[in-house]
């Protein structure tokens, strides 16, 4: 696909611009410099036909010198992989030292450029583009990215450099899974995603709150598609320093929401915290598919013998079971992103976790496994009242596409609210027994009997 590269030193207004283009709130806008770090990229539909836009680390400045080398990195393999760059400066700070060393090092490339001068927010603005006139670029546009103004003509430009595609884009047979990669800081997520990816797509380091953003990283593997979405590490709201990370943490929390299956990040040197069990309830409580990656296996692997490490690695996912016993749903891996081990068995639990979830049961068997269940142990009683289960079924799939469906099991009962937590949960484990469902939450309908005249409920 055609792809255009935002490029410019920090606090320009790149990511407002990526947003603006992408219709939607993607990277972090803040006023702090360098908050950008890693490539991101999506699909832009602004103009007649799609093209990918990827937003890049502020360059040219030591706003944040630990990470000056891997962004300049990213942002050298934007260009090289791009058709088209977009330079931004911005009118208001007017041209600076680090606007012409980029721009002399851009005019070095051979490839169509626009130099877009941001931060042009009222037509009193518009002669502030003069300054900018001695970089000699041919192709210049005065913008306002947070107050959409230019939008269309510089859109109207992009689609006049752009080569058009040869041939219509293929078809995907089949809907990507969205795949959220979530964690403490620097359990590895992002070592992870580069361990798939085998290219150093995400930044990588040891100093926690690397990843700001939720970075998406369209993936085909085996002939099948996924997007990988390196998330922020999430820390307690206590901890959180800045402004910035508390966005971070509030788009990882949004991407577990959007996401078909979320892999959740442990350190096996550390164990499961505090926090791993909070990020798991934010993915119980989105009832989304989960398994759950035991990351830098290696450092303990080194430690012992094999019968020691067999002793050692039976111990340590008896613990995890147990403190995240709320998603016992989620299988578990142990793997080494380091060292690139495992990533064939995670993706192989990936696509079982997919296949689970078109498997059905049917509905006999359904009503006389529950007829069993309620006579084995039958539904406590709440104000003398107890829980009847009339008929149960499995819905059909709904006509929408979704790469990992959720299933669901409708119970048609007496009273929806006599059910209680904890005998939901011990028909959840029945059912499983005959349909395990790995990696996947089951959802509990519930529809009382019309004499009642109260409508359906969800559990």
């Amino acid at each position: 696909m055609r792809t255009v590269a935002i490029v410019g030193r920090p606090n320009v207004g790149k990511s407002a611009l990526f947003n603006r283009l992408a219709r939607r709130r993607i990277s972090i806008v803040h006023d702090q410099p360098g908050v950008t770090r890693d490539r991101i990229s999506t699909e832009c539909r602004w103009g007649e036909e799609p093209f990918t836009l990827i937003d890049t680390g502020g360059i040219g400045s030591d706003v944040d010198a630990s990470f000056t080398e891997q962004v300049e990195a990213e942002v050298a393999i934007a260009m090289e992989t791009s058709d088209l760059l977009l330079f931004m400066v911005d009118a208001q700070a007017g041209l600076t030292p680090v606007d012409q060393m980029l721009a002399q090092r851009l005019r070095r490339i051979d490839k169509p450029m626009i130099l877009v001068v941001n931060k042009v927010d009222h037509p009193k603005h518009a002669e502030l583009d003069l300054d900018f006139a001695q970089l000699g670029f041919e192709r210049v546009i005065c913008i306002s990215a947070e107050h959409n103004r230019g939008i269309t003509d510089l859109v109207e430009q992009i689609e006049a450099i752009l080569p058009k595609s040869p041939e219509p884009l293929p078809q995907l047979t089949e809907v990507p899974i969205d795949i959220a990669i979530v964690g403490r800081p620097n359990v590895g997520k992002s070592s992870l995603i580069n361990a798939i990816l085998q290219d150093g797509r995400t930044l990588v380091s040891s100093i926690s709150g690397t990843t700001r953003d939720a970075v998406d990283v369209p993936y085909k593997r085996n002939e099948k598609a996924y997007t990988l979405i390196d998330t922020a590490g999430i820390r307690p709201r206590g901890k959180q320093d800045s402004s910035v990370e508390i966005f971070s943490v509030m788009r990882s929390e949004r991407t577990i929401r959007r996401a078909d299956l979320c892999i959740l990040v442990v350190d096996a040197t550390l164990g499961v915290t505090a926090q791993d069990k909070k990020i798991a309830g934010l993915i119980q409580e989105a009832q989304k598919p989960c398994l759950v990656a035991v990351n830098k296996w290696d450092l303990i692997k080194e430690s012992g013998g094999f019968g020691e490490r067999k002793e050692q690695l039976a111990a340590l996912l008896e613990k995890i079971r147990v403190e995240l016993f709320f998603v016992d749903y989620a299988p578990i891996i142990v793997l080494s992103a380091l060292k690139g081990e495992g990533m064939t068995r995670l993706f192989k639990l990936v696509e079982q976790i997919r296949a689970e979830s078109e498997k059905r049961i049917g509905t006999g068997r359904l009503n006389r496994l529950l007829a069993e269940s309620l006579t084995l142990h039958p539904p406590p009683a709440r104000n003398n009242k107890r829980l009847k289960i009339v008929y149960a079924t499995q819905p059909e799939r709904s006509e929408q596409a979704e790469a990992i469906p959720i299933p669901s099991i409708l119970l048609f009962v007496n009273q929806a609210d006599l059910m209680i937590d904890s005998y939901r949960k011990f028909l959840d484990s029945r059912i499983r027994e005959e349909v395990p469902w790995t990696g996947l939450p089951l959802k509990f309908y519930f529809r009382e009997r019309e004499a009642r005249g109260r409508r359906a409920h969800t559990g």
